[in-house]
């Protein structure tokens, strides 16, 4: 269940938090108080889509915190299997929007919004304004039916679903490749002179820039060799005035000052070793020149290969690697276009076994489709029933389609009879708007008794309603919260009276400051809020006291549910 909101700088809230209660928790207030931005706030912290000038003027950013309670083992193993780790039994799901960019995160971790919703599938059922609309469209139907068929179902429409998927992928195979015979031939002599030129080439890894090192190298021969042969001439020539020349005439010299002092001796080793280096460093510079003089050959033809290597590049991709897989790529596709009648008949076989898969795996969904909405069918009536539709008839057809899409061969749709001797017809031509609600609420109530979802809400479900129907909605709501937690938006007498907990919502101005505060009531604040509903501007003692007789009744009738 929802344990506590927390709100931040969102629209016209400053800051509230608040505890929510087991039961049917009630929220009220004046209109444009702020309700609806409540329930909005909760809808955005789960994925929802969140409104460009959501964050409150003046502030850097809004943050939104939803803590859950995980109240059973099935809710546990789910969030698990969705990489999800409860801590003491509870998730919070937080959403910080910043202008640019949100950030989702559960029990502290950065998480894609995509996980944000799969935890928020079964532990948070929210109804928004006008949802119950979704029921004018017959793929709702069906997702209504498969939600309440789950277990019967048993996996069986995943593994329709991944074979639906190959079978899609091998039909797009096929029609992309469908061509002509004159187009087919083009295409392999084409693909043949692109794998000719790649494999011709035979890049090897690297070597682009080991061509570079050495084209750079021979292009500046003659520059190097200058170079090499000026120090040369400095180091070791036998002209006067060399490096060469001035260490032997030095080592004549210390050669005669060590017959004087033997100290000197270790100064004579060391120009010795001197005079060895240079002397190597001479022989390492001649033989550098004369292979750089015999190597001047291969100038052009390391060109040639550079720009043979690039044009490959250049046109397969940017590295051999990808050159390679291109050419991969190309084997492949030629082997298919050679042998075409032959891979079109293998592809035809590929997909003749999908459709018999998906035509088993269809069939096994829409019986148990036709099972499970049988009972349904009997449950909702019953629903419908208890919320005051009087001699209702109401009926799920199931009609098998001649194709196979993404949900079988099913079409599904909900039929109706609101009224005695009226035939029954398509959900959206049979019922008001008002009736639409209560019918929702009926499907939400079935389901609600076949799934692991803790927390409803319902943001004014009772639009459209008054009287002894919306005493049947209330009754509804109290029942569905004896298994679950109900959170409610309401402007009914009805259902404020049979609240567990009951909220208000109130507007608060401060200066040029407009801000949304909530605050649960108690004792009599709740007759007083209650009275308001019922009296309007003006709250006389008998409305006071019809509030209390209400509250008084919606209590001992809780008690007898």
């Amino acid at each position: 269940m929802l344990l506590n909101l927390h709100v931040k700088n969102l629209a016209i809230i400053d800051e509230i938090e608040v505890d929510f209660a087991e039961g049917l928790d009630v929220l009220t207030g004046e209109t444009g108080a702020g309700k609806s931005i409540i329930i909005g706030s909760i809808n955005m912290a789960i994925g929802g889509k969140a409104p460009k000038d959501i964050i409150r003027k003046g502030a850097a950013f809004a943050l939104i915190e939803l803590l859950f309670s995980v109240d059973t083992e099935e809710q546990k193993k789910y969030l698990e299997e969705h990489g999800i780790i409860t801590e003491d039994n509870e998730v919070l799901i937080s959403r910080k929007f910043t202008k640019g960019r949100g950030i989702n995160r559960i029990n502290g971790e950065s998480v894609p919004a995509s996980v944000l919703k799969q935890a928020a599938a079964v532990l948070i059922d929210v109804h928004g304004q006008n949802e119950q609309q979704s029921l004018l469209y017959k793929r709702e139907h069906m997702g209504i039916v498969d939600r309440y068929a789950r277990e019967e179902m048993a996996g069986i429409d995943t593994e329709y679903a991944e074979a639906y998927s190959s079978y899609k992928k091998l039909i797009e195979q096929r029609d992309s490749e469908n061509i002509p015979e004159e187009e087919r031939l083009r295409e392999i002599s084409f693909m043949e002179y692109e794998l000719e030129e790649i494999e011709s080439a035979a890049l090897v890894h690297g070597e682009e820039e080991s061509l570079e090192d050495t084209y750079r190298q021979l292009s500046n021969a003659s520059s190097i060799i200058n170079g090499l042969g000026e120090i040369y001439s400095l180091t070791g020539s036998n002209a006067n005035d060399t490096v060469s020349e001035k260490l032997a005439y030095s080592l004549r010299i210390i050669g005669k000052l060590c017959e004087y002092d033997d100290n000197i001796n270790q100064f004579a080793d060391q120009l010795s070793e001197i005079d060895s280096l240079v002397s190597d460093f001479n022989r390492d510079i001649t033989s550098y020149m004369e292979d750089m003089e015999t190597d001047s050959g291969e100038l052009e033809k390391t060109e040639q290969r550079l720009d043979l290597v690039r044009k490959i590049k250049a046109r397969f991709g940017a590295t051999t690697a990808i050159v390679n897989e291109y050419a991969d790529k190309l084997r492949e596709k030629l082997d298919r276009y050679r042998e075409y009648e032959s891979y079109k008949a293998g592809l035809e076989e590929k997909i003749k076994k999908e459709e018999e898969k998906l035509k088993n795996l269809s069939s096994r969904m829409s019986a148990v489709r036709k099972k499970c909405a049988k009972v349904l069918e009997k449950e909702i009536t019953a629903a419908l029933a208890d919320l005051n539709f009087l001699q209702v008839q109401f009926s799920i057809d199931i009609r098998t389609l001649d194709e196979f899409t993404a949900n079988g061969t099913d079409e599904i749709e909900f039929m109706l009879s609101a009224n005695p001797g009226e035939d029954l017809k398509p959900i959206g031509m049979a019922a008001s708007g008002g009736e639409l609600s209560r019918i929702m609420l009926a499907v939400k109530a079935v389901l609600a008794e076949h799934d692991e979802t803790s927390t409803l809400i319902f943001d004014e479900i009772d639009t459209g309603i008054s009287g002894r129907t919306a005493q049947k909605v209330a009754e509804k709501m109290a029942l569905i919260a004896k298994q679950h937690q109900v959170i409610c938006i309401s402007h009914l007498a009805q259902i404020a009276a049979m609240a567990d907990a009951h909220y208000l919502i109130e507007k608060t101005s401060n200066g040029p400051r407009t801000s949304t505060q909530i605050r649960m009531l108690s004792g009599q604040e709740e007759v007083q809020e209650l009275a308001r509903i019922l009296g309007g501007a003006q709250i006389t003692e008998a409305v006071i006291n019809s509030a209390e007789e209400m509250k008084e009744l919606a209590s001992n009738l809780k008690k007898s549910l």
